[in-house]
C-alpha cells in the first residue's frame, strides 16, 4: 500500500497541477482574438473550397458531356451551398463550445 510520504507527495503534485491549470485557464484577450481569427479563416476557406470543388466538377462534366456553361453554373452553385452549410455547421459547433465554456465558468 501507499505510505504517508507518497500520499502527501501526490497531494502536493495535484495541488501544483491545479495551480498551473488555474493560471492557464485565464486566457489573455490576445489568445481569444487569435482563436476567433483562426475560426474566421477556417470558415472562409471552407466556403472557397466548396466553390472551387464545384467549379472543378462542373468544368470536368462540361468537358465530358459538351454542355459548356450548364454544369459549370450548376456545380458552382451547389459548391456554394455546400460551403455555406459547412460554414454554418462550424459556426454552430463554435457557439456550442462557447456556451459550454460559459456554463462551466458560471458553475465554478
Amino acid at each position: 500500500m501507499a505510505n504517508e510520504s507518497d500520499t502527501e507527495r501526490l497531494r502536493q503534485l495535484e495541488a501544483r497541477i491545479a495551480k498551473v491549470k488555474g493560471e492557464s485557464s485565464e486566457a489573455p484577450a490576445a489568445e481569444s482574438h487569435y482563436s476567433q481569427a483562426n475560426l474566421a479563416w477556417q470558415m472562409v476557406i471552407e466556403l472557397v473550397a466548396g466553390i472551387v470543388i464545384g467549379l472543378g466538377i462542373g468544368m470536368g462534366l462540361d468537358a465530358m458531356f459538351g454542355t459548356k456553361p450548364f454544369m459549370l453554373v450548376l456545380f458552382i452553385l451547389l459548391g456554394f451551398v455546400a460551403g455555406v452549410r459547412v460554414m454554418m455547421r462550424t459556426a454552430a459547433d463554435f457557439q456550442e463550445r462557447q456556451v459550454a465554456k460559459a456554463a462551466e465558468e458560471k458553475r465554478d
